[in-house]
């Protein structure tokens, strides 16, 4: 992968975590930006700990060399009106805008079990009943694929553990279901891998309109626990599912996503996001350990 076209990021999470706010509460936003930067990063995602001025954030960025990518933004097509989806999604292009970014992620939490403690991931999945549940959804999210478009951004969708894209199958359907110039594609392999699909085969399915990287490892014994005792996501994260590309106790195999990325000459960013309780996984460490193993796999 050429570097002119290609750059890396790291995401918040695992220095604190938005949905498991006691997860690195202790961690400031300065220590995880200076320790983003430390790593060999260029740049980052956004966290609830960021400031929402933007000339300060400008001005911690700048001193550390690093740049704002994406960020997550939480779709309720399932529960509200897309006029109000619009009004918040306008919000948050307006400030990525302002921050220089030009990828908008996120993915449909109206109906799901993702932020929900004591629901199991594998039972309680955000579902839509009918058909024409399934349109009115890609209907509105191909409507704010407009509204990014119009603004220059490509809205990158994340299929996500405990919603309505889940699994590759549902995957593709919202993918066909929508106009690939307004609806991007946010690839995640943790995610595929934890949903029961094969993450270098649903790459080569989705290339096409992946505009945005997630990389992340699963910890098996993990996630073997999570389906046997019918833990929800947030238990799971909590154990500790999810660590980073380059960790000995992951199981993915990222040689064919690398080769999968270049043969298709991807650009854009890749970003390693990988939620994990601080206390149990430093998180410099391991932003290194990521980032040795990204530099050696493709030389980025």
């Amino acid at each position: 992968m050429q570097a002119e076209k290609v750059q890396l990021a790291i995401a918040p999470i695992g220095w604190t975590n938005d949905d498991l706010p006691e997860l690195g509460g202790e961690i400031s936003f300065e220590q995880c930006v200076s320790e983003m930067a430390l790593a060999g990063f260029a740049g980052c995602e956004v966290g609830n700990k960021y400031p929402r001025d933007t000339d300060l954030l400008k001005k911690h960025l700048a001193l550390r060399n690093l740049q704002i990518c994406n960020q997550w933004f939480s779709y309720e097509l399932t529960t509200k009106s897309l006029d109000e989806n619009r009004k918040n999604f306008e919000v948050l292009l307006e400030f990525l805008e302002e921050m220089g970014a030009n990828i908008v992620g996120g993915g449909e939490v109206g109906n799901s079990c993702q932020g929900q403690l004591d629901v199991p991931v594998f039972e309680g999945k955000g579902m839509l009943e009918t058909a024409a549940d399934w349109r009115l959804f890609t209907f509105m999210l191909n409507e704010l694929g407009k509204v990014a478009h119009d603004r220059g951004f490509k809205l990158a969708f994340h299929h996500h553990m405990g919603t309505v894209v889940q699994t590759l199958e549902e995957t593709l359907r919202m993918l066909n279901d929508t106009d690939p110039a307004f609806v991007h594609l946010n690839y995640d392999c943790g995610h595929f891998y934890f949903a029961g699909e094969d993450p270098a085969l649903a790459l080569q399915q989705t290339i096409s309109r992946v505009a945005h990287v997630h990389l992340k490892d699963i910890r098996p014994n993990v996630l073997s626990w999570v389906k046997k005792e019918r833990q929800s996501f947030l238990h799971a994260v909590k154990a500790g599912v999810f660590t980073v590309p380059g960790d000995e106790e992951g199981c993915i195999d990222f040689a064919p996503i690398f080769q999968t990325l270049e043969e298709a000459q991807y650009e854009g960013w890749i970003v390693v996001e990988a939620e994990q309780d601080p206390a149990k996984a430093n998180p410099l460490e391991y932003a290194m350990k990521a980032r040795r193993f990204i530099r050696e796999h493709t030389g980025l």
